[in-house]
């Protein structure tokens, strides 16, 4: 029998973790595979993990707590559960149950067939505001345009790998980066599915504003050179233009001879131009940062314990 290893990553979710207990549980009962849980703790402050320790499972064959030093972040939070995983196949889910019910049986029913990776991509969420419907749309597509061609229109939120897959990203960490860009850059054969998302059962999301910022910027910087061309092209147009208004400057004066120079315009130029350039360093500097937290080798995450339940 094939054992399946789920990772679930949770920031303070006592309000909901029961629930997902009691779901988790039972999922696992009567089905053609075996399931691992590997819940891991990304600094919680709340009683989620007391929670997790108290409550009695009875059809998951193994049971862990991977607990973290501080807050590292979901990605990398899944990245130290996938050093526990011991399963013929891996793949995560959130501790608050917007995953559909069936999506992991539908993930294993489809790798089987010979597949390293099987994608889940958003198909609806009528609760979702607009407004992350909007910026899912958006990243999607600039993601497709500017970095990795494969990426789904609708957003990748899970994915299910088998051992070959699992071992390429337990010994390849990379900090501030994007898991599932990693895969897809991989070129692993895989397939993709859709799937509709539920609301939450209970709780708020921790899924914040800046941290889609911060995914955005490790999707770019990461995986595109699409940033430093932008550099290069607004320092071209901006020599053009210059260029140009040498070229007006001289006609007028030729022209214009009793006009005096506008210093306003001056000033102006000056200011567009120290903007400009500014805005240029700081996309270099967040090559180099990048380069220099990768060159000191600190790690993506800290284990401060492994507690094995069951």
């Amino acid at each position: 029998m094939d054992i399946i290893s789920i990772v679930v990553p949770f920031l303070n979710e006592e309000s909901c973790i029961l629930h997902f207990c009691e779901f988790i549980d039972y999922f696992a009962r009567n089905k053609p595979f075996g399931v691992e849980v590997i819940f891991v703790d990304d600094g919680s402050t709340d009683e989620t993990v007391v929670k997790i320790e108290a409550f009695k499972f009875s059809y998951c064959k193994n049971i862990r707590i991977v607990r973290l030093s501080k807050n590292f972040g979901s990605h990398a939070a899944i990245r130290a559960g996938l050093l526990h995983a011991s399963g013929d196949y891996t793949t995560y889910i959130g501790a608050d149950l917007e995953e559909p019910d069936d999506m992991v049986s539908n993930m294993y029913n489809n790798i089987i067939d010979d597949y390293d990776m099987i994608f889940m991509e958003r198909n609806r969420a009528d609760h979702v505001s607009l407004f992350n419907r909007f910026f899912s749309l958006l990243y999607s597509a600039l993601i497709r345009r500017f970095a990795v061609r494969s990426y789904g229109s609708g957003g990748v939120f899970c994915v299910m790998m088998n051992k070959t897959v699992k071992d390429y990203l337990n010994s390849n960490i990379e900090s501030n980066s994007s898991l599932i860009l990693q895969l897809l850059n991989a070129g692993f054969a895989s397939k993709t599915l859709q799937a509709d998302i539920n609301k939450r059962v209970a709780g708020i999301s921790k899924w914040t504003f800046t941290k889609k910022m911060k995914l955005v910027a490790d999707s770019f910087f990461s995986f595109s050179y699409a940033p430093i061309k932008f550099v290069a092209l607004v320092g071209i147009l901006m020599s053009f233009i210059g260029f140009l208004y040498g070229i007006i400057i001289v006609i007028n004066s030729i022209i214009y001879p009793d006009v005096p120079a506008g210093y306003p315009t001056l000033a102006s130029i000056i200011l567009i131009g120290f903007g400009i350039t500014n805005i240029s360093l700081s996309i270099i500097a967040e090559y180099i940062w990048r380069l220099f937290d990768s060159a000191r080798g600190r790690p993506a995450f800290i284990i401060s314990s492994v507690n094995e339940l069951k």
